[in-house]
């Protein structure tokens, strides 16, 4: 059972870094910085920009890098505490700890390999009464893999309620 947990984890994981090394790669080629190309009849604007910071642009000056990179370490330790810790029964759970693990890893190796902040291209998306900030592919798996993870969690607490295996079967 170990193997296949780790197999499972070990995939997402590598599958998530994997493309979001390869789009980060793919927008650092294609597009300009500040400028924005309207994909899909507009549905998906693409605009290069690099954040220094976290989510939503937050950040704290010049010590942003060396303080998200710590906490980028961090998370992912925490990360790897929660794995350990999951059974090979609970599927659900590790492949959300793997996408959050992917999206960290993502963000983090950009903010070690380039100066200039974290690579983000997708959007930004204009949501009529807001504009959503421009984000990458590692946002996104950190933010499915915390909701996945959520929900699997509150989804295995109903079932230790019933007394039910994480797959709902008696």
């Amino acid at each position: 059972p170990i193997l296949r947990t780790g197999g499972l984890f070990a995939a997402v994981l590598v599958a998530g870094v994997g493309l979001d090394v390869l789009s980060k790669r793919w927008a650092l080629g294609h597009l300009q910085p500040g400028f924005t190309v309207e994909t899909l009849g507009g549905l998906v604007p693409l605009t290069l920009s690099f954040n220094r910071g976290i989510a939503f642009g937050l950040h704290l000056g010049p010590a942003s890098r060396v303080v998200f990179t710590a906490v980028g370490v961090v998370v992912l330790l925490a990360v790897g505490l929660l794995y350990h810790a999951t059974a090979a029964a609970h599927r659900a759970r590790l492949a959300a700890l793997a996408l959050m693990c992917a999206g960290a890893v993502g963000n983090l190796v950009d903010r070690v390999v380039y100066p200039m902040g974290v690579v983000d291209f997708l959007g930004p998306f204009d949501l009529g009464f807001m504009e959503w900030p421009i984000f990458n592919l590692a946002d996104i798996f950190v933010t499915v893999g915390t909701i996945a993870l959520a929900l699997a969690l509150a989804r295995d607490r109903g079932h230790q309620c019933l007394d039910l295996p994480p797959d709902g079967t008696r």
